[in-house]
């Protein structure tokens, strides 16, 4: 290939690059867009944010525009000898001054609200917050709310995973922390993000305008997995958050049905090393009302794993890469009550991509199992399940509700 002929396909190549960036960054369906903020902590930053943006490019373009004017005006012509230096302006009071001050107000211009917003965002919540403990996990989100739900006077602690659910237009304070390495929570629609730091407790504030969800990530390199670590903010009305709580704090009841009694025996068998259903009784003598006591955790650096009380609760798996609610308008519209009805189950559920997590999960989402209790294991093993099994399990899981 001819020097031409490179330089041709690589001005062809730059721009077909720059023209699938533009197509990408016009996506309509982007709901991690950090340009459209709803709640008012993330309105605060984009309220920040423009007018910096305005700033800089303005400066940019001054910027670009003196350099073309220098090298126009100042450039070498075919009579210039070379030798002659164009005017210098050193020692110029006026030029000195006006460079340096123009500089010093713009800077200030931008960090006298960037500090205002910094420590209006960081201050503490109203004392009607809603406190939620957040805790980061190779690779899920584990959410724990401790307050008294049924109004008996005593605390209730609720424990989940994946879905955070919150009342609408009420402060919820986070409190972020992680069990092993270093995660990042981030929902762009409701605020900025925050470190999970191991040993430590990040405060953040957030508000669901809205009765809707809200799609977030880790934006923290953690791992193997860390791209398929998923946020889902759930924003509800008070009265169906209050009543979502009330469900949640529902004893554990044995299931029904020879398959599910089966599938509750298998779980106690295979999955109790990985995974907690809290007040889950033994299977090996229902009658009793004996709770179930869990072997040691195996594959998870701190000794907790994924909490599977009120399963069908909820509308993700497997740290909300996967829908356990299909995701089709029809469903979306039943919310978090998606399972509570037969005719629910029949059309939301997304039963074949749940079984194939059951069938082999390292095949769906990339972890490390290793072998167990190794340091380095994290993540669910293929326990090499009978589809039988697999069929029990299932009739149990949908009875978590």
């Amino acid at each position: 290939m001819t020097g031409r002929a490179r330089s041709s396909f690589a001005k062809a190549s730059a721009l077909a690059v720059g023209l699938l960036l533009f197509a990408v960054g016009c996506a309509s369906n982007a709901p991690q867009d950090t340009l459209k903020p709803e709640g008012p902590q993330a309105k605060q930053i984009d309220n920040l944010a423009f007018p910096v943006f305005v700033i800089a490019i303005l400066v940019g373009i001054a910027v670009m525009v003196a350099t073309l004017f220098v090298v126009a005006k100042y450039r070498k012509r075919k009579d210039d000898d070379g030798d002659e230096f164009p005017a210098q302006v050193h020692g110029n009071f006026k030029a000195e001054i006006a460079w340096t001050i123009a500089p010093a107000v713009l800077l200030a211009a931008v960090a006298v609200p960037t500090v205002f917003t910094v420590f209006d965002l960081a201050k503490k919540p109203s004392p009607e917050a809603l406190t939620v403990e957040v805790y980061g996990q190779q690779w899920w989100w584990e959410y724990r709310y401790n307050f008294d739900v049924d109004g008996d006077g005593k605390v209730d602690q609720i424990i989940t995973a994946n879905d955070l659910v919150v009342p609408t237009n009420r402060p919820i304070a986070l409190r972020i922390m992680s069990r092993d390495v270093i995660h990042s929570w981030w929902a762009p629609a409701l605020n900025g993000k925050k470190d999970a730091v191991p040993g430590r407790v990040h405060p953040l504030t957030i508000e669901a305008p809205e009765a809707k969800e809200y799609i977030g990530q880790c934006t923290e390199f953690c791992g193997l997995s860390h791209a398929e670590m998923r946020i889902k903010v759930v924003g509800m009305s008070p009265d169906d958050f209050q009543a979502w709580a009330e469900k949640q704090i529902v004893p554990f009841e044995a299931p029904e049905g020879e398959a599910a009694n089966a599938g509750w025996s298998t779980f106690a068998s295979q999955c109790t090393s990985c995974h907690r259903i809290t007040g889950m009784t033994d299977p090996s003598d229902p009658e009793s009302g004996k709770l179930f006591e869990y072997p040691p955790v195996v594959n998870q650096v701190a000794g907790e794993v994924p909490n599977l009380t009120k399963l069908m609760t909820r509308t993700t798996f497997a740290g909300a890469k996967f829908n356990l609610r299909l995701d089709t308008k029809e469903c979306e519209a039943l919310g978090e009550n998606w399972a509570s009805t037969e005719e629910g189950l029949k059309k939301c559920f997304n039963r074949e991509q749940f079984e194939a997590w059951l069938r082999n999960a390292p095949a769906e989402k990339a972890m490390d199992p290793g072998e167990a209790p190794s340091p380095h294991s994290r993540g669910m093993n293929n326990f090499n399940l009978t589809e039988d099994q697999i069929d029990d399990l299932v009739a149990f899981f949908i009875t978590l509700q």
